[in-house]
């Protein structure tokens, strides 16, 4: 009861002024915070693009969002289980009555952190397929044009070309890109894909095989290359890839999607081309071995053509048998033909036989009789067939002129709509030629006062003259003039021909003037490396 009476005088706070007082007094007093801890809750982007999840570890945890624009910039995404290093600043939500973080950007805590977010990374796309086999590409024997995908600064393009250079030269073409630090991610996929896209036998051509290269450092240095950007954009690249990324002992996840990896840049380069000077060795080498079994063989084949012809029979042998075959049938062809003879006229005598007056005209009247009934028969048929062609030829007459009716009201329609359409299109017609002659006549007019206006008959107009020699070309100086020469000179209206003067003073040589000093070059100022547009 006597408390009471003392909190009379105290301020009173509406819930929102309490809830505003709060919020400015924590973001004042940490303004700017680390936090390390591990992610929980992390259900993915929500749909307007912010994540919300929560920081904890064995007795605490905070709730955290990260907002869209800066989910986008971020290096690292977040994952749920994964312990990181949130950095931020710390306000409060009024509606819920508790305080959450809000972050700026996210790494992982130390090289453990990183090697099992990269495990974890690569069970993922392994799942998927992309580091099968059956995916990866054979790389071309002898490529004619090599797409590199590394930074030009550095001294693995040096390596790469040296080496070429060195093996067998081909044709490079380098993609210009940032290996490490932010975006770095982002312009080796890009390079790609760009590459990629390159179409064939274009104005740019199109690469047979691309290396990924860069030098070597530490797992933080080399992490733009287990990005899943990149390692998606090396699986699905339709040019052979050669990965080179880092030293021997460096892996990283483009490794297992590239079609072949390479442990150094140099390594890369030795796989992407082989020894010229070894190929010759090689093709001189062929082509005596091919010499020589190319004269064994023809020995061979003479050798067997040989042993061939002494194995063959002497032709009167061969044909000893057959000759007297012939000689056999020869004798006995008269006695066939006069059997034959004899057999033809035995069976005409007894057909004759057979023909008798009788029989013949019994045959003529069998035949004019059946050739009188097929008479009445066809009469009949073609009767009834000219009667049901009559019926039908009427039913389609009928058929047609409705058709025709038909046809014809429709054709009406087609031809007014067409009409109406043709009108249309003349009227349109009509006012876009208007239209295209008014910016013509506008831009006749607007080249006509331009010419006018650059036109040296204006200079005349103003009291100048032009003066030129008997060839008609313009004359600059006095000295230009010899003694008693042909001039005309062109005044605004009109033209005078004149000749000089053979008594005047010869025009002194004109000096040569002095060259200027050139103003000192300025320093050229180095912009940082930053990818360029291949196009």
């Amino acid at each position: 009861m006597t408390a009471a009476p003392n909190l009379v005088n105290a301020p009173e706070f509406t819930v929102s002024e309490l809830s505003s007082a709060l919020k400015r007094t924590v973001e004042d007093r940490f303004g700017h915070v680390r936090v390390r801890g591990e992610i929980s809750g992390f259900r993915g982007p929500h749909s307007s693009g912010h994540c919300y999840f929560a920081l904890k570890d064995e007795s605490a945890k905070i709730e955290a969002v990260i907002w869209k624009f800066a989910h986008a910039r971020m290096r690292f995404k977040p994952q749920e289980g994964l312990e990181v290093i949130a950095t931020g600043k710390l306000t409060t939500y009024p509606n819920s009555s508790k305080y959450q973080i809000v972050i700026d950007s996210l790494e992982p805590a130390g090289v453990g952190a990183l090697m099992a977010l990269m495990e974890e990374r690569k069970k993922k796309l392994a799942a998927e397929g992309l580091f099968d086999e059956a995916r990866k590409q054979l790389l071309p024997w002898l490529p004619e044009v090599i797409g590199v995908v590394t930074s030009p600064t550095g001294a693995v393009i040096r390596d790469i070309l040296h080496r070429l250079e060195d093996r067998f030269p081909r044709r490079v073409l380098v993609w210009p890109v940032k290996v490490q630090g932010e975006g770095s991610a982002e312009q080796v996929a890009a390079a790609i894909r760009g590459f990629n896209a390159l179409p064939e036998g274009g104005r740019i051509p199109r690469p047979d095989l691309l290396i990924v290269a860069r030098g070597g450092g530490s797992l933080e240095d080399l992490w733009s290359f287990n990005e899943e950007i990149v390692v998606r954009a090396a699986a699905d690249s339709h040019i052979p890839l050669i990965s080179a990324v880092g030293h021997e002992t460096d892996i990283t996840l483009i490794d297992f999607a590239a079609d072949k990896r390479a442990p150094t840049p140099t390594a890369a380069a030795e796989m992407a081309v082989p020894v010229r000077s070894e190929l010759f060795v090689e093709v001189v080498a062929l082509a005596r071995r091919t010499m020589v079994c190319w004269q064994r063989g023809q020995e061979a084949r003479r050798n067997e053509l040989r042993a061939a012809a002494r194995a063959l029979p002497a032709a009167s042998e061969l044909l000893a048998i057959p000759r007297q075959r012939l000689d056999h049938l020869a004798s006995a062809l008269p006695r066939g033909l006069k059997a034959n003879t004899h057999a033809h006229f035995r069976r005409f005598a007894a057909s004759s036989a057979r023909l008798t007056i009788g029989v013949l005209r019994g045959q003529v009247a069998h035949a004019r009789q059946r050739l009188t009934v097929s008479g009445e028969r066809i009469t009949l048929s073609a009767r009834a067939l000219l009667r049901r062609r009559r019926e039908r030829f009427a039913g389609l007459e009928i058929r047609l002129q409705a058709s025709r009716l038909a046809n014809a009201k429709a054709q009406r329609n087609v031809i007014a709509r067409d009409l109406e359409r043709t009108h249309r299109l003349a009227e349109r017609a009509r006012r876009a030629l208007l239209t295209t002659l008014q910016r013509l006549e506008a831009r006749v007019t607007h080249r006509g006062q331009l010419l006018a206006a650059l036109s040296y008959r204006g200079v005349l107009e103003r009291g100048f003259a032009l003066v030129r020699d008997e060839r008609g070309h313009s004359v600059h100086a006095a000295a230009d003039i010899g003694p008693s020469a042909s001039l005309s000179i062109e005044f605004a209206d009109g033209q005078v021909a004149v000749t000089t003067d053979a008594d005047r003073p010869p025009a002194s040589p004109r000096k040569p003037q002095a060259p200027r000093e050139k103003p000192a070059a300025p320093k050229r100022v180095v912009k940082p490396v930053d990818q360029g547009s291949l196009f």
